[in-house]
């Protein structure tokens, strides 16, 4: 156990007497929870939501078999280098 001595902020301090009082606990009890909370909540914060914004890709043009993705990457790539060396 380890005594020290804080300067809390007034309305801090204010609702620490209050939740002590609600729950019917020590005033000392509810400042050790609250830090015990508040440090393991800065140690470990929850995680932010993701949010995904769409974006339109354009049409499905015909023709093309997706299945293959890797081979039309490839022939993309062969014809882009093509194009640099002519």
């Amino acid at each position: 156990m380890m005594r020290t001595t804080l300067t809390i902020d007034e309305k801090v301090g204010a609702a620490l007497q209050e939740t002590a009082r609600r729950m019917g606990k020590p005033y000392k009890a509810v400042v050790n929870e609250a830090l015990r909370l508040g440090l393991h909540a800065m140690a470990h914060p929850s995680a932010r939501a993701y949010h995904l914004v769409p974006s339109a890709l354009g049409d499905v043009r015909t023709g093309l078999n997706l299945d293959k993705a890797p081979a039309i990457a490839e022939a993309l790539e062969d014809d882009a280098i093509a194009q640099k060396l002519m």
